[in-house]
């Protein structure tokens, strides 16, 4: 059986059919409840998006109450010989989101499937009904500061020369012309590439293979700390996720993200 050690974190559809049956592997499936019950990957543990957001206004999209995240993983089945290999079905929002957790956690063994969902079936590979049977309770968890950008840090590296902010939002949220918080706009020296333009259409949203220069040209280079975000951390899941296998050495997700930025009344923002 081939191992998973050497296989980069952007795997595709084949890499992980060959694997299926290894035993380290948790396989996470981050569609939603009525696309998991009609199709998923065989082994594929159903994980609802909402559980790994906190969910609480003005900030969602920060990390759940460790104690929830220790039931989700017991659940899963964690352990420190797992391999993950995460997806979605809308091109890696959610399934980015989730690595962010695993780099949380502590946990470095993992992979994104490239394309998700929307690939395994471009290729037409066998998908099952059957679900696996929750593997047991609560596991301690220890939870690292790194992988995260809180507001106050944020803040506090506004103007540094070596920080990128990439901002995952649509044009019209980063020009403040779509407000969905008290102040609209976006955050002083952000850059904006909307997350779905990173995502290749005709290869069934597997990530652009000219990422690299895309992010070059918007001056996100390797050299500089990148912290990146959207609303609720969601859509920077995907930005979060290419950016760690495009090998960039400092990246950070904004949990709080623009819920919290646009309404808290000490952050500056430009229009």
């Amino acid at each position: 059986m081939p191992e998973f050690s050497g296989l980069p974190l952007v795997i595709e559809p084949g890499d992980l059919q060959a694997r299926l049956a290894a035993p380290e592997l948790i396989l996470v499936d981050l569609t939603s409840t009525d696309r998991y019950k009609v199709g998923h990957i065989p082994g594929a543990r159903f994980v609802d998006p909402k559980r790994t957001q906190l969910g609480q206004l003005p900030a969602p999209g920060l990390l759940p109450a460790q104690a929830d995240l220790e039931k989700l993983f017991g659940e899963l089945g964690h352990n420190p010989d797992a391999v993950y290999v995460v997806y979605d079905d809308e091109g890696g929002g959610w399934a980015g989101r989730f690595i962010w957790i695993l780099d949380v956690i502590g946990h470095k063994r993992y992979h994104y499937l490239n394309g998700g969902l929307q690939a395994w079936y471009g290729e037409n590979l066998a998908v099952s009904t059957e679900v696996p049977p929750v593997a047991g309770g609560p596991v301690p968890l220890t939870l690292c500061d790194e992988p995260t950008a809180t507001r106050e840090y944020l803040q506090s590296r506004l103007g540094a020369t070596d920080l990128a902010i990439w901002d995952a939002r649509g044009p019209l949220e980063f020009s403040g012309e779509k407000i969905l918080a008290a102040k609209g706009g976006h955050i002083p020296g952000a850059v904006n590439f909307e997350w779905t333009k990173g995502m290749d259409a005709g290869r069934y949203l597997r990530i652009r293979t000219d990422m690299q220069q895309i992010l070059e040209n918007l001056g996100i280079t390797k050299d500089k700390e990148l912290i990146t975000h959207c609303q609720t951390h969601h859509r920077s899941g995907f930005t979060y996720l290419v950016a760690k296998a495009l090998g960039y050495p400092r990246v950070k997700g904004y949990a709080g993200s623009w819920g919290e930025w646009g309404n808290h009344p000490d952050t500056p923002v430009e229009v």
